[in-house]
């Protein structure tokens, strides 16, 4: 196994016509469709990088900024932005384009978390990546901090930690109405 790999080794794009058979009862192409698609370039980017299997172990924020109609052409660019030990973030853009008009429009940017598995289902090693411009070292480190940022929230809203008092000021300007039982 290669200790580092360039960023363009495992750099994927496909590109696949949306069919009224992806479609949902609006007429758009269904988010499930998608989200499926990006499952699968980002496994494929990750497995390509790692040399082995690997599983989706999160997804971090998926927004629908624009529907995509049947008849479009979806492509879909996945690349690797982040190394640990075993895992690996894979930095996805979806895009639209009309194919008539040629219009583009940018439907979806998201990030999934992907563990290289070994031949038993253990985790395993992948290789680093080699950071050649700004663009990729902001990418890294935006990684760095999304995972610090998500240990904090997720420590800070634990059972054991979390105090009611704290929040009640924020809920009090929202659109909910508290009524403890105990």
């Amino acid at each position: 196994m290669k200790k580092f790999k360039s960023i363009e080794e495992s750099q994927l794009t496909i590109t696949e016509l949306m069919l009224p058979s992806h479609s949902n009862f609006s007429g758009k192409i269904h988010g499930g469709h998608i989200l499926n698609l990006m499952d699968q370039i980002a496994f494929a980017c990750a497995s390509k990088h790692s040399s082995n299997y690997c599983v989706t172990a999160s997804v971090n924020k998926v927004d629908f900024l624009n529907p995509i109609e049947v008849g479009e052409l979806l492509t879909l660019k996945a690349s690797v932005n982040y190394t640990g030990r075993t895992s690996m973030v894979v930095g996805l853009r979806v895009e639209s384009e009309n194919i008539r008009t040629g219009e583009k429009k940018h439907c979806n940017s998201s990030y999934f978390t992907m563990v290289a598995k070994d031949e038993n289902g253990k985790s395993t090693p992948v290789p680093g990546i080699i950071l050649t411009c700004k663009d990729e070292i902001r990418r890294y480190a935006r990684s760095i901090i999304r995972q610090k940022e998500g240990r904090n929230r997720t420590s800070r809203f634990s059972t054991n930690s979390f105090k009611t008092e704290d929040y009640l000021e924020l809920l009090a300007q929202s659109n909910s109405k508290i009524e403890l039982k105990d």
